[in-house]
């Protein structure tokens, strides 16, 4: 089969580095018995380490060329990986069962809508392991009253565990990306220590506070929280939404979602 060109409407860039390779497979741990399902295969570089792990490996792929590769090595139904054609964002997760883990190489152009859809099938995750642009990693792991914390860290954070691996320079893909990248791991945290209980109003006053987030917190959350209502709950309505750790989000979301109720 002849050499595949990457393409660009789907963010194709294939990892190539083996040293690159071998560390995420040692960062990943796969065990033989894991249910474990790979975003977006490409040609293989941790597909094949991977296989050498587990008894049987699901893999998403949305690419029909590389498609019909992977059916050319693993004619369907195969006892070793049950491929899945089609596009992430509308997968079924829970069709796999429980629990499960994923790993991928996500095509950084539609990194956090993926994040977000993956965010939905927590409770039935062990862990995820992605390869991303090193930006989007270090605004996931972000602390609060840093440059690079905004919506993605919060809407991240309170409900995941994430930890920046390693760095992956543009050398260790072909083609190379204009971009440095980074893996990173996400362990959900329990249901019993998730500090959101209403999960919709969180989000729209996170999305509120940092769809301005130059301006102060007495502007952005108006309709949320009054003057008094923000002395209450002891926090500063000078502030901006950077300033903001999670806890704080989930009190202020906590104290409307009560008021509402009330």
């Amino acid at each position: 089969m002849s050499a595949h060109k990457a393409k660009k409407k789907f963010g194709q860039n294939f990892l190539v580095d083996q040293n690159i390779i071998a560390d995420i497979i040692s960062a990943i741990r796969p065990e033989a018995d894991d249910n474990l399902v790979e975003i977006g295969p490409g040609l293989g570089a941790l597909t094949r380490p991977l296989l050498k792990s587990l008894a049987h490996l699901h893999v998403v792929e949305i690419d029909r060329d590389i498609i019909a590769r992977l059916e050319a090595d693993y004619p369907q139904p195969h006892t070793k990986m049950t491929i899945h054609a089609g596009d992430a964002l509308k997968f079924d997760l829970a069709s796999l069962g429980a629990p499960l883990r994923i790993v991928g190489n996500l095509p950084y152009n539609i990194s956090s809508p993926l994040l977000f859809y993956f965010a939905e099938y927590a409770d039935r995750i062990t862990d995820m392991h992605f390869m991303l642009q090193n930006e989007v990693v270090e605004r996931m792991v972000a602390d609060h009253s840093t440059p690079a914390y905004g919506r993605l860290s919060v809407m991240l954070q309170y409900r995941f565990f994430m930890e920046k691996l390693l760095d992956v320079p543009p050398d260790s893909f072909r083609p190379a990306p204009k971009v440095n990248s980074a893996i990173v791991r996400m362990i959900p945290i329990p249901a019993d220590q998730i500090v959101v209980k209403n999960e919709k109003l969180f989000g729209e006053i996170v999305g509120t506070a940092f769809g301005q987030r130059r301006k102060t917190l007495r502007n952005t959350l108006k309709s949320f929280l009054n003057e008094a209502e923000f002395e209450n709950l002891g926090i500063n309505p000078q502030l901006r939404a950077e300033n903001l750790s999670v806890d704080e989000f989930a009190r202020i979301a906590a104290y409307v979602d009560d008021r509402v109720v009330a």
